[in-house]
């Protein structure tokens, strides 16, 4: 026997998704939508009378969850199969990245409520600790929100300095991220790093760090979504690499099958409203994630926005420098000419990003840098500018000698 879900984009119904009996998952676009539909809800699934099958639909609805320890947990707490997306969405789906929504096949969206619960500090401290044990606080009446990514994380709303729990549909507004255990000040670390970008020219979304009786906890701007001038707020469509291929978020690092930076500028080059624009902001994502020592900078850490017909290139996020961790691995997520290991990567790898002529490699000396540069500058002023601010940690000091060293690398 099948089981259907609805999938609404912008609280219009875009088609149902279907799992059969066996476990397979089909996705068919809904007849009106596609009479007036802009795009699909991904570059793997065209827009088309007929129903889509195979690995890109599980891989598009699938990467709308969590990974990793976070879905097994998520999975366990909800008595669910990990490995099971279409019951997942069905209990946390009602709020996913971008703007879709996922609800059971033939009933009513419920009309989106106010339903606000503005956190003391109490019980934001008591939030903190549920969501390492609930993810994304599944379970709770009223709160289907699903995120994708590897760490705790949940959707939230942020006024006046409070963290706010929406329970009845609205739009949430931040993401809100407790410290990594057993990952020294990573909040700090992303703080930085995000900080940082911003300031050598990076589009990324406002972050900073707040602490309750001492605890710490990142908050960040969701970029897919739109404030306006009455301050009503919009979801915006969106899409990760490895969706907008079809490919499988378990399979997100290259050498297990996952985008390379090859194909993500492809994408963007067939796809993206301003092609050559976002591909130079692509390679400057792929500079800064390789200065800071982000190794972490995987297919599903690069996305697409859909804010007009065609998409762009999101703005970065989950910036976090992995190589001051000796535990984590230091094999970087994607190839950058021929090279996983960053010690092994130098200009001359990064000549193959680009096409081999000289007009492009002059421009990528320029981009490199010009890049170099920034970043150097910025960053002594950014820690003192954090430490005056009373946030404080080693690890600022031994992020700025991870993009020293790999300056060097960089200046032949």
């Amino acid at each position: 026997m099948s089981r259907k879900l609805d999938v609404y984009m912008h609280d219009v119904m875009v088609g149902c998704l279907e799992q059969t009996g066996s476990g397979d998952l089909s996705f068919t676009y809904d007849a009106d939508y596609l009479k007036a539909a802009a795009y699909g809800i991904s570059l793997s699934m065209p827009l088309q009378k007929e129903a889509l099958k195979g690995v890109q639909v599980k891989a598009f609805f699938s990467g709308l969850l969590p990974e990793e320890s976070v879905r097994d947990r998520l999975a366990k707490y909800l008595g669910l199969s990990e490995k099971n997306p279409f019951a997942l969405l069905e209990a946390v789906g009602g709020d996913c990245a971008g703007a879709l929504a996922l609800y059971p096949h033939d009933e009513q969206p419920p009309v989106a409520s106010n339903d606000v619960e503005v956190l003391n500090d109490k019980r934001l401290l008591e939030v903190l600790e549920l969501i390492k044990r609930r993810p994304m606080l599944a379970g709770d009446d009223g709160y289907r929100l699903s995120l994708a990514g590897a760490q705790d994380k949940v959707a939230v709303g942020f006024k006046d300095g409070h963290v706010l729990l929406i329970k009845g549909g609205a739009p949430t507004t931040h993401i809100l991220k407790p410290m990594i255990e057993r990952v020294k000040d990573s909040a700090h670390n992303e703080l930085f790093c995000m900080k940082l970008a911003k300031m050598v020219g990076l589009d990324v979304p406002e972050a900073s760090l707040h602490f309750v009786n001492g605890t710490p906890y990142y908050l960040v701007e969701r970029y897919d979504r739109q404030i306006g001038e009455d301050g009503e707020i919009t979801r915006i469509h969106q899409e990760d690499f490895c969706q907008a291929l079809g490919i499988a978020a378990d399979i997100k690092y290259e050498r297990e099958g996952g985008p390379t930076i090859a194909a993500c500028q492809d994408v963007i080059a067939k796809h993206a409203v301003r092609p050559a624009a976002d591909q130079i902001k692509l390679l400057n994502m792929v500079l800064f994630n390789y200065l800071v020592g982000n190794a972490d900078a995987h297919g599903k850490n690069f996305s697409l926005l859909y804010k007009g017909k065609k998409p762009e290139l999101a703005p970065a996020y989950d910036l976090l420098s992995t190589a001051i961790y000796p535990e984590l691995s230091e094999k970087m997520a994607m190839k950058i000419g021929g090279k996983y290991k960053p010690r092994d990567a130098y200009l001359r790898h990064f000549h193959r990003l680009v096409p081999d002529t000289k007009v492009a490699q002059s421009a990528m000396n320029r981009q490199i840098k010009t890049m170099v540069e920034k970043m150097m500058d910025a960053a002594p002023t950014l820690k003192v500018s954090l430490v005056k601010d009373g946030v404080v940690s080693d690890v600022f000091g031994e992020i700025i000698t991870v993009m020293e060293q790999r300056a060097q690398r960089l200046i032949e």
